[in-house]
């Protein structure tokens, strides 16, 4: 049973989703699904989350799951993020929904499919499963971008989405086809032990079309295009979403491939491996991010490119491990776990200032906010401070890890971290900018003044993640701890 215990999390996610369509058919209030959504994905990450403390090993689980899926700490840490972001999600869509006219039962099971797709996604050792987690979660995330189906912007960023995710998705399969074609196996361990005898022109052509395949998934620039139509046509809760749990999961995966597959000397050689691909992308990402991202006047848009910007800090934590190894690692897996309170905090707080009829998604629409409704304001001033590093938040420590990594890598990564200093401090301008229009600017004459909404499900997710926002940048050992351990045992 204890072998059991570390896909348990995978089979709660399926029967939960499947229980979510038969109460859907008789249930009245539909807002009831997003308990029942909530409690099936923060049940499975809890289980994981007690794994992974609890320090348990899985050595015989059974082979036919270990064949497609990994049992490890870092696949249950991972788990953890996906999963608690998907419930933070559900709990934010429980309020939204409800309060805008919108709430039909699928957007549930949408998010509870898509979440078991990210978990098969992030938990993926051979191409064949991967493939099958990315398009079960890329599916379900296109459906829910296109949710309000009589939104224009809706449509076109649904469309968007799916069109340039296709087209990913055929790059990304391709590059397997071709590991496959020059090593014989579809697992990230086979490859890894045939690479030797592999032709190396196949292997490199097909390590560039899986970095692109990726970038597209983390988006990293300049293959980012669709974020920000997505997540400003998305409704807020998918939005939210999209931005912790799509994100983890495409991580999640990027760095085991790397580090499993590609983990050898030429693979990450400065000459004629990923570490100078991705330094290139991680640098390009972070400074464009946060450029593009000061001249935006809808939050949800300015959000966008924030997470472009963060995939690049991001991206610095996964060059460095090159040289630094597990420590690099776990700043990665420890930053991914702070970027999801701080982003649901700042998602959550948008959807909590907007009632129906007076959505908060413009600079404008936040006008004076703060000083009319300051508990209502404070979970985005916070979110923010967290995204910007400002401590003692959890963004602080985790920015600290990923630049403090490429320090120690020494070389042309201290200018990388330096330009993640740099491009954090433009960061920190147009995160201000909300708290200037939400304190110190007026609503203009005659315009519609934002009027926070009810709702006890988008208040107690706003709640869970000040928690943990202020609590990993207060009292992160536990967490680091478990971090550091998954990532020695990831990297062997």
């Amino acid at each position: 049973m204890n072998d059991w215990l570390f896909v348990a999390p995978l089979l709660i996610l399926g029967l939960g989703s499947i229980l979510m369509m038969l109460v859907d058919a008789f249930a009245k209030e539909k807002s009831e699904l997003a308990i029942l959504s909530s409690i099936t994905m923060g049940v499975a990450g809890m289980i994981s989350a007690s794994a992974l403390l609890s320090g348990a090993e899985a050595a015989d689980a059974p082979e036919m799951v270990t064949r497609f899926l990994a049992v490890d700490p870092a696949a249950l840490f991972f788990d953890v993020v996906i999963c608690f972001g998907g419930a933070l999600s559900a709990l934010l869509a429980g309020g939204y929904l409800r309060e805008h006219g919108l709430e039909r039962g699928e957007f549930y099971v949408l998010l509870t499919l898509t979440t078991l797709g990210a978990v098969v996604l992030g938990r993926s050792t051979d191409m064949l499963s991967l493939f099958v987690g990315l398009e079960t979660m890329s599916l379900g995330v296109y459906a829910m971008v296109a949710f309000r189906r009589g939104s224009s912007t809706a449509i076109e960023g649904a469309v968007k989405y799916f069109l340039l995710g296709s087209f990913a998705a055929a790059i990304l399969l391709f590059g397997s086809a071709l590991m496959y074609a020059a090593t014989g196996s579809t697992s990230f361990t086979g490859i890894a032990a045939a690479m030797g005898d592999a032709d190396p022109k196949l292997v490199l052509i097909g390590l560039l079309l899986i970095i692109a395949g990726f970038g597209f998934k983390v988006s990293a620039v300049p293959f980012h295009m669709w974020t920000p139509d997505a997540y400003e046509g998305a409704i807020t809760p998918a939005t939210a979403f999209m931005s912790v749990a799509v994100k983890s999961a495409a991580f999640a995966v990027f760095v085991r491939i790397l580090f499993v597959t590609f983990g050898d000397e030429l693979s990450m050689s400065l000459a004629s491996g990923w570490p100078p691909v991705l330094a290139g992308l991680a640098a390009l990402t972070m400074v464009y991010g946060n450029i593009a991202a000061v001249g935006q006047e809808n939050v949800k848009r300015m959000l966008a490119y924030s997470s472009i910007a963060h995939a690049g800090y991001i991206l610095v934590g996964i060059v460095a491990a090159f040289r630094v190894g597990s420590e690099a690692v776990s700043a990665v897996l420890f930053y991914l776990l702070a970027y999801t309170f701080s982003n649901i905090l700042a998602f959550g707080s948008l959807i909590l200032l907007g009632s129906r009829g007076r959505e908060a998604v413009s600079f404008n629409d936040l006008r004076g906010v703060g000083r009319r409704h300051p508990m209502a304001a404070l979970p985005f001033i916070l979110g923010t401070l967290s995204l910007m590093g400002f401590p003692p938040t959890a963004g602080f420590l985790a920015k600290y890890y990923v630049f403090s990594a490429a320090v120690q890598a020494g070389g042309s990564m201290i200018l990388l971290a330096i330009l993640g200093m740099l491009t954090s401090a433009i960061g920190a301008f147009y995160y201000l900018r909300v708290t200037v229009f939400m304190f110190m600017r007026d609503p203009e004459p005659g315009q519609v003044k934002a009027i926070p909404m009810k709702s006890g499900y988008v208040v107690g997710a706003l709640a869970i993640s000040s928690l943990f926002v202020l609590g990993l940048g207060v009292m992160p050992g536990d967490v680091l701890e478990a971090a550091s351990r998954a990532a020695s045992l990831l990297l062997g």
